[in-house]
Formats: structure tokens, C-alpha cells, sequence
């Protein structure tokens, strides 16, 4: 059985990361199954909620930009079209936005026990996994409606799975510490998610964006993820060099916010 120490201080190096977290590996799933069932606790609908939402918003994404705005998407449906970069999007905003605010949420764990507090903001990695899988379930229901068959391409989406978590996890990790000292991203957090929708190629394509603007709107690192999560399921252009910038910008943001993570955990406690 698992032991938590008791220590208001237990520096851990960097290099031994990867141990502690397997070490933890127990409470990690225990914190993410509490997180999944806390949200659907005491609501009538449960567990439904978990694919009312992600239906909710392709509907809305299909009357505004496919029957207002008119998006050409070429040969493909619409829906198929939008749910295949929700479906990048949304797991990469509950990232932030969970793992950005995970650390003052539990500061009454912080507080009284010692862990490698990276478990926390790792947790919700899990947790949004499975809205991840039931939004996957979604898109493969509207492709079977409208008879699609992926290419050969669906092998990659695997790497860009991957890719979304670190990424998604790069920059929760860095605002988790920020927030503990600076409850300003508490409150900025939400605002730099909707802002970062609507400047990815969620609803859109990215060669819709004017060519004079391409080079600014590809400092966006999600563009070529959402780009090559689109390309794996639905086929059509790859992303090209979007990619690998993305691929560069994605571990640069994983790799500092575990060092400010580890620089901030041990005087966590004290500031929270």
C-alpha cells in the first residue's frame, strides 16, 4: 500500500522526475477517478453531461460557420469536419485550464502532506482522456453517418495525441506554479482559452486565414497540432513544417514548466 510522508519540505532533483511519478502512480489514479466522479456528482443527468457538451458546441460550431459563414471544407461534412479539431481543441483547453488551477485547488492536500506535487496537475491528464475518448466516439459516429473511411493517415494520430497531452500539459504545469503566486491567472485563464479557439483552426481551416497573416497566425503552436490531428483522421493536406515548429514550441513548454514547477514546489506550501 501506498505511504505519504509527512513533511512541509522534501525537495525532489529533476532528474528523478519520471521515478517519482511512477512511484505515485496509485494516487495519480485515485485523484483522477475522485476528479471524473466529483463533476458528475449530484447532477440529474451524470454521466450524460459528458457527451451533452461536446454535441452542444458541433452544433452550435455547424449553424454558425458551416450554414452562416458558409466554411468550405472541400469534400467533407461539416460536423466531421469541426468535431475532428474539437475533438484536439477541447483536450487541450481542459488541460490548461484543469491543470492550471490544480495546484490552489488542493492546497489542503498541499498543506498537510508531502507528494511530488506534479501528481496533481499529471492527474487531470487522465481525466481529460476520457472525455478525449467519448468525443472520439462522437466523431466516429458522425463518420459512419456520412459512410467515411480513414485513410491510412489514422496511424499518426497516436503522435498527436501525445503531442496534445505534453503540450497541453507544458503549459498547465507553468500557469499551476504562476497561479501560486499570482492569483491572476486564476481569473486570465479562461479568457486566454477562448481567445485560443477562436485562434486555432478549430471551426475553420487554417488556409482560410489571409496569406499576408500566415506567418503570425503560425506562431500559434496548436495550429499545426489541430492541423495534423484533422490530417490523420480525414486525410487532405499535411500540416508540412507547421508541425515540427509546433512539435519544437510543445516540448520547449513541457520541458521549462517542469523546471519552474520543481524551482516553485518547494516553497508551495508557504505560499499557498
Amino acid at each position: 500500500m501506498m505511504e505519504l510522508k509527512i513533511s512541509s519540505n522534501s525537495p525532489t532533483k529533476f532528474s528523478t522526475i519520471v521515478t517519482d511519478l511512477w512511484n505515485y502512480k496509485d494516487l495519480i489514479a485515485i485523484l483522477a477517478w475522485r476528479d471524473y466522479k466529483v463533476r458528475y456528482a449530484q447532477t440529474f443527468l451524470g454521466f450524460v453531461w459528458a457527451f451533452i457538451q461536446p454535441l452542444a458546441t458541433l452544433l452550435i460550431f455547424t449553424l454558425i460557420f458551416s450554414r452562416v459563414a458558409k466554411v468550405d471544407t472541400g469534400s467533407t461534412p461539416y460536423p466531421l469536419f469541426a468535431q475532428s479539431g474539437m475533438l484536439a481543441w477541447t483536450y487541450f483547453a481542459f488541460l490548461i485550464s484543469q491543470a492550471g488551477n490544480s495546484i490552489v485547488g488542493a492546497q489542503a492536500m498541499v498543506k498537510k502532506i508531502y507528494f511530488p506535487r506534479l501528481v496533481i496537475p499529471i492527474s487531470k491528464a487522465i481525466v481529460g482522456l476520457i472525455d478525449f475518448m467519448i468525443s472520439l466516439v462522437i466523431l466516429i459516429v458522425i463518420g459512419v453517418y456520412y459512410q467515411f473511411v480513414p485513410s491510412a493517415n489514422i496511424l499518426y494520430l497516436p503522435l498527436f495525441i501525445l503531442l496534445l497531452i505534453i503540450g497541453g500539459l507544458g503549459v498547465g504545469i507553468w500557469v499551476s506554479a504562476l497561479t501560486v503566486r499570482f492569483r491572476d491567472f486564476t481569473h486570465l485563464l479562461p479568457f486566454m482559452v477562448q481567445i485560443g479557439m477562436y485562434a486555432s483552426p478549430v471551426a475553420y481551416a487554417a488556409n482560410m486565414v489571409p496569406e499576408k497573416y500566415q506567418w503570425l497566425y503560425a506562431l500559434n503552436p496548436m495550429v499545426g497540432v489541430i492541423e495534423g490531428v484533422r490530417w490523420s483522421i480525414i486525410g487532405g493536406e499535411a500540416p508540412g513544417q507547421l508541425i515540427f515548429f509546433s512539435i519544437g514550441v510543445m516540448l520547449l513548454l513541457f520541458l521549462t514548466s517542469l523546471w519552474y514547477f520543481k524551482k516553485v514546489e518547494r516553497v508551495m506550501a508557504d505560499l499557498i
